[in-house]
């Protein structure tokens, strides 16, 4: 299943935020560009590392006019005591998203039924709510989210200057191509 440039399908779940419980669908995510960062479940010991590296590069989530969403199979409730008792969920000041009823998982691809938890899975999603990259990987891998924000600046970069396209290793304020017969061959 091919996820790439489709819609994101209707959802409602709840998450917790900020020290609230909140409602999430597919129109939360419209409006601005949105990342949603699977995990297989609170209260484990690789997952704190990763959402500990989306908080301390959320500020420049932020600046790109971007929210971040973590997914677990946990229930909000759940999340609430992981933010409150994990020093590195603690800093987390994006929705920590609940999908006991596997709604999320199961719609991007990343549902392992035999343990009903998530593959790691990261998915970068327009404004307008389409699906701009997927990456899926084992469980044993932490993710380097410095890597996610590389991708988010990429995808953003070429939304708006279509024609273009962003080489390998791209960064922020690099050259890019504009592919032409020119090139074939010469690069």
């Amino acid at each position: 299943m091919n996820l790439i440039n489709t819609q994101v399908q209707p959802f409602k779940v709840n998450a917790f935020h900020n020290g609230k419980f909140i409602e999430v669908t597919e129109q939360s995510l419209k409006g601005k560009w949105s990342v949603l960062i699977f995990m297989p479940a609170a209260f484990t010991f690789n997952c704190p590392t990763e959402i500990e590296d989306a908080a301390n590069n959320y500020a420049a989530f932020r600046d790109a006019n971007t929210e971040v969403y973590i997914v677990t199979t946990d229930t909000h409730f759940s999340h609430k005591v992981w933010h409150e008792t994990s020093p590195a969920v603690g800093k987390a000041q994006f929705p920590l998203i609940g999908d006991p009823t596997h709604q999320l998982t199961n719609a991007f691809g990343v549902h392992i039924p035999e343990e009903g938890l998530a593959l790691r899975g990261t998915f970068v999603i327009n404004p307008e709510g389409v699906i701009k990259t997927v990456e899926i990987h084992s469980n044993e891998i932490a993710r380097d989210v410095g890597e996610t924000l590389r991708k988010l600046k990429a995808a953003q970069y070429t939304a708006a200057h279509p024609g273009e396209v962003c080489p390998a290793k791209w960064k922020e304020g690099e050259k890019t191509l504009a592919p032409s017969l020119d090139l074939v061959g010469k690069i």
